[in-house]
């Protein structure tokens, strides 16, 4: 998987690049609200600029639920692109992604410029039989075929992988962006080359959305470090009262399994030893709330856990101090709240001064450490949700296994 071709290994000269990028930025009232998609694929697109390729981008945005929309639109990602490339980006308004607007404005596309699709989405389900012919639309626009969308690389969609064939037949390249490259590096090389002591650090609410995660982990790294929503359902597999606290009660013998596989396999793994609790579940989410500390194993039956308590936080950012690599994915508790974010805080001051590579598995741990003003403290924060929990589970990628290799 980590052995592919990148922009660096072709010459596209005058050719046509069909490069796929992860815009789905926030948008409000048109506005983008947050641009670090957009600035994450800006070096492979400068790259081909300045080899003299003539640079067709596509994107999806948002779920598209109800079909194309105004909303949806990729108008002001266009814009944003031209201010930041300092040259215009034209935008193909076309619904249908790769009519014939689409077609005329490659056909008059000069060496170095820049045109950006419509919303991929709004042909209608990517993956579906009409995938098909969606994938030969676009690798008929195109010489050759960039994946640079780490964050949509779990999903075998048209504009991910399904091109990759049709540019593969007619004798062009397919090969990954800068971003993807990048990607691939850290969380392959943290999962399968780890500098030891190799610390995972999981949080977040579900334990279902994890099951595979924990497993894989368990074999890789040296300590595994549960937090968040999906600790209680740990806690309350070894017994203990945990009140009304988020539990998934059909997860309680997997989580004893995974207790008795690190056992077995002579791992660490590290569940909160006190817990930060209130009478209920903040609302709004920001709302000032009293909270109180208790050990994990006293949680009074009415009330709910919301962050690791001082004592956790201590152990935990202890078990990071020694590692070598620290992989992060989840929050430790209901980080919005200030007064709940203690615990996620904690986690991510340690990870800023672990003398140790540091990498965070993209979606609210990114949010998180982001917002807490720690994102420039790590050695990768990844653009990818599901698709790095894909990647720590274990899980070949479409778009990446899609890429020519080496």
């Amino acid at each position: 998987m980590l052995n592919k071709k990148t922009v660096d290994d072709i010459n596209v000269k005058g050719r046509r690049v069909l490069v796929r990028c992860d815009f789905n930025v926030p948008l409000k009232n048109g506005e983008i609200t947050d641009e670090t998609r957009i600035v994450a694929a800006l070096p492979t697109i400068k790259k081909l600029i300045a080899d003299g390729a003539k640079v067709i981008l596509c994107s999806h945005l948002g779920k598209v639920k109800n079909g194309p929309n105004e909303g949806e639109s990729l108008a002001p990602v266009a814009k944003r692109l031209s201010e930041k490339l300092g040259k215009e980006v034209i935008f193909v308004s076309d619904y249908n992604v790769t009519g014939e607007a689409a077609t005329k404005a490659v056909e008059a596309m000069q060496p170095g410029d820049v045109v950006l699709l419509q919303n991929t989405r709004f042909r209608g389900k990517e993956e579906t039989k009409n995938g098909e012919e969606f994938s030969k639309e676009l690798a008929d626009l195109a010489d050759d075929y960039v994946c640079d969308a780490f964050g949509s690389s779990h999903r075998a969609h048209a504009s991910v992988a399904g091109v990759t064939k049709f540019i593969t037949a007619k004798g062009g390249s397919n090969v990954v962006g800068y971003l993807m490259e990048k990607e691939i590096n850290f969380l392959g090389n943290a999962v399968e080359n780890p500098v030891r002591p190799f610390v995972a650090i999981l949080g977040g609410a579900k334990v279902a959305d994890k099951l595979n995660v924990i497993n894989n982990l368990l074999e890789k790294c040296d300590t595994l470090i549960i937090g968040g929503g999906m600790a209680y359902t740990f806690l309350k597999a070894k017994g203990y009262e945990v009140g009304t606290s988020l539990v998934d009660d059909e997860k309680i013998d997997y989580c004893k399994e995974m207790m008795e596989k690190a056992e077995k396999l002579g791992k660490k793994l590290l569940l909160p030893i006190d817990t930060t609790i209130a009478d209920a579940f903040p609302d709004p989410i920001d709302a000032p709330i009293e909270v109180s500390v208790v050990p994990s194993n006293e949680i009074p039956a009415d009330k709910m856990g919301l962050d690791i308590g001082p004592k956790t936080a201590e152990l935990f950012a202890e078990a990071i101090k020694s590692a070598k690599t620290v992989v992060w994915n989840g929050p430790m508790g209901v980080f919005e709240n200030p007064i709940l974010a203690k615990g996620t805080l904690a986690v991510a001051q340690a990870m800023a001064d672990a003398d140790a590579t540091t990498i965070i598995g993209g979606g609210d741990s990114a949010a998180a450490v982001n917002q807490l003003g720690f994102g420039d403290k790590m050695s990768h924060i990844s653009t990818g949700g599901g698709a790095s929990l894909e990647f720590l589970e274990g899980k070949e990628l479409p778009g990446v296994m899609a890429a020519d290799d080496k």
